[in-house]
Parts: structure tokens; sequence; C-alpha cells
């Protein structure tokens, strides 16, 4: 089974993907491509990206925007690739939530060092435990199992994403939105039914005991973990 990180670009240039795609995966890389930030968004919420690589001159849709809407429901690495050079787009791509910036023309070697320092980034910044515990609910991340009272309890490969999401942010609210556009894409950010039915379905296969808290009008969270 193949390790390796997987990168997407979200840039408009056909050049820049001639350029970057072998390049990446001459270096070791899985490269996903998007050359508009809607497709880039979709591929970012389904293709679970290692890194992205991204361009603020997009056809569509801002590139400040594609990265505020990114950071809605992702926490993954992003390098900017932009030829503008004005400090104040510098300054509000990292306050939106960039990692680091790096101006076209670039130079391949830099643009390499940057995205290994990022994902080693990343690395260390996953340091998360295995198995989660809510009440007598037993959430194993890496065997991708839930057991509650030791007897596994079947969960859709979707419900599973959901309870795992909430568990990871270990009690805080995730809102609407954030569970939406994480779960289902950007294009189903306002389905609010999609997620009531998912979290209805989720209590009922984990039993007694209300685990997952709504916060009406808001979102839900987990009862904090322990154990």
């Amino acid at each position: 089974m193949s390790t390796a990180a997987r990168i997407l670009v979200i840039d408009d240039e056909k050049q820049i993907h001639r350029f970057l795609g072998p390049a990446l995966a001459a270096a070791g890389y899985e490269v996903a491509r998007a050359e508009s930030g809607t497709e880039g968004l979709r591929l970012a919420a389904n293709g679970a990206p290692d890194l992205v690589l991204l361009d603020l001159g997009l056809p569509d849709l801002d590139g400040q925007e594609v990265l505020r809407r990114l950071r809605d429901f992702s926490a993954v690495p992003v390098i900017v690739l932009s030829a503008r050079e004005r400090e104040a787009e510098k300054i509000a791509a990292l306050d939106s939530g960039a990692d680091d910036y790096v101006e076209k023309p670039f130079a391949l070697g830099e643009l390499l060092a940057r995205l290994r320092a990022a994902l080693r980034r990343r690395a260390a910044a996953a340091d998360e435990p295995e198995t989660i515990h809510v009440g007598e609910i037993e959430i194993d991340l890496a065997r991708h199992e839930v057991r509650r009272d030791g007897a596994e309890v079947p969960l859709t490969r979707r419900e599973f994403a959901l309870l795992a999401l909430l568990a990871r942010h270990d009690g805080r609210v995730l809102t609407h939105r954030q569970l939406l556009v994480a779960l289902w894409g950007p294009a189903h950010a306002e389905d609010i039914n999609y997620l009531r039915v998912s979290i209805w379905q989720l209590r009922r296969k984990l039993g007694p005991g209300n685990v997952i808290v709504n916060e009406p009008g808001v979102g839900y969270r987990l009862k904090p973990a322990r154990g």
C-alpha cells in the first residue's frame, strides 16, 4: 500500500500543472490537480490531501476565499503560490490560514524544501491517541472500529467519519457547516437534514446515553473524551 503524501495543486495555469505534476511525482508524491477553486474545494473535501498548493488568482473564486472555505473543514497545510507581490496579499493569506507563501516564478528546490517542512510540521502535530473513550464508547481511530462495553458497533463509513471528527475535537462544538462540508463537501454546506439524519442514526446505533450533544442553532459536540 502506498504511503506517499498526497499533494493537491489548485491552479488555473496549465503550464504549472505540466511542470509541477511530474516534478512532484518524481519527488515521490501523489498528485491531484484542480483548475478552479470550486473543484479544489471538492477534491480537498473528498480526497483528504496531505498538503495543498494554492494559487490566489483563480477564475471562479479568489484564492483567499478558497482558503477561508477550506479552513471551515480542514487543517491541511496550505502553501500559497502566487505572482502577486504586494505585502498585504501575503499577510492576508497567512491570516486566513496559509502555512507558507511562495511567489511565482519559484525555484523547484525551494518549493520542495518548504513542502517537506510543512509536512514535517503536520506529522509532528498529528500525535493523537489511537483510541478515544467517551463513556462506555471506545473509538479506535487506527482500525476504524467502534465498541460499546467491548461489543463492536457496526457503523457506515460516513457514520464513523462523523463520530471520529467529533471525537478528535474533544468536546468542542463543530458547526453544522463545518460538519457538512467535511463529510459531504462544499456543495452541501446548507443541507442540514443530511446531518440530522446521520446524527439520529449514529445515536441510535451507539445505544443508551447521549454522547453526542446538540448545541441548538449551532452544531454538535461530543462529551469530553476520557481514558
